[in-house]
């Protein structure tokens, strides 16, 4: 009975780790399409607003919006990695 209640913390523990991992990866790709909203894309693209130039921002953001929680996140991994020293 008792080794089964481990089992079932572990596993709700790395559930909420997953869930973590999800939040701050869409929020990340979420601040990155916002702060690619302010590029000129006037010297790229004829049209800056046409479905190109939108693929092209939306392809960044995700990019490095990825990017940006996988630093996020392996830092977060490190420090509580540290506390087993």
């Amino acid at each position: 009975m008792n080794s089964n209640q481990g089992i079932r913390e572990a596993f709700t523990s790395l559930g909420l780790v997953g869930l973590f991992s999800i939040l701050v990866t869409i929020l990340s790709i979420l601040l990155a399409w916002y702060l690619l909203q302010e590029l000129k894309l006037d010297t790229w693209f004829k049209h800056p607003r046409g479905p190109r130039a939108r693929v092209l921002i939306a392809v960044l953001a995700v990019i490095l919006g990825h990017q940006f929680a996988r630093f996020i996140l392996d830092y977060w991994s490190w420090t509580n990695m540290l506390k087993l020293i």
